[in-house]
């Protein structure tokens, strides 16, 4: 078997830019099962234009991307079931309040007793007193936690955050790391941009670094700390 078939994601020299003009130089990785890649960067580094042009929603100068040994096509039955993305957009369904949103996501994917882990997901990530309030109605920071618990929650083979720490207090941060951890163990793969490097040593298999100038570090091992103590 090839190393692309056996990978969840895999990217190979891929340049990353606008109207074809590069912003990055090319970058190969693998995300497999149990695997998480981090992008570690400043802000306005480029780590968001590497992840969504990794991923298809981005339009790549050159290179290959491939999902599950094929290639990447966002609205594909493949790509809908295997990849769970949160990028800075409010994604969230009208008309709708925040726990029955999150019991619509997780009915689209077929989940079992939807209304119980609906229930669950808005008291981990501290939402209770907010269930019925429609999304729009939150703070931002209540908005970026009910978007986090609609990515976990649902049946993914590939989770995609793009800084996902942004307006989490400490408390929410420690609670998503051990998510991701756990994510991570029971054999999903991850990909993230970060500029926590905290979060980047406890969660990732393998961190990129990239500078202020779009250029990208060799692939290095990150130290790993499963979870909080």
């Amino acid at each position: 078997m090839s190393v692309r078939s056996a990978s969840v994601l895999s990217v190979r020299e891929l340049v990353c830019g606008y109207a074809g003009v590069p912003v990055t130089a090319g970058v190969s990785f693998e995300v497999g099962p149990g695997e998480a890649v981090v992008l570690l960067g400043a802000n306005g580094a480029g780590k968001s234009t590497v992840l969504r042009t990794a991923v298809g929603q981005q339009v790549p100068v050159s290179g290959e991307r491939w999902l599950k040994g094929g290639p990447v096509v966002e609205n594909s039955l493949v790509y809908r079931r295997a990849v769970s993305c949160l990028f800075d957009e409010d994604a969230f369904l009208p008309g709708v309040s925040v726990g029955h949103h999150l019991e619509l996501v997780l009915r689209g994917h077929g989940v079992a007793d939807a209304p119980v882990v609906a229930a669950e997901a808005v008291v981990e990530f501290g939402l209770g007193d907010r269930v019925d309030a429609s999304p729009f109605a939150l703070s931002s920071g209540q908005r970026r936690r009910a978007l986090l618990a609609g990515a976990l929650i649902r049946p993914f083979e590939l989770l995609v955050l793009d800084e996902p720490e942004q307006r989490l207090d400490a408390l929410m941060r420690a609670r998503l790391t051990d998510r991701l951890v756990a994510a991570r163990q029971a054999g999903a793969g991850l990909l993230i941009a970060t500029h926590d490097a905290s979060l980047a040593a406890t969660v990732g298999t393998t961190v990129l670094t990239i500078d202020s100038s779009g250029a990208l570090a060799p692939v290095v091992p990150a130290p790993q700390r499963e979870g909080r103590s």
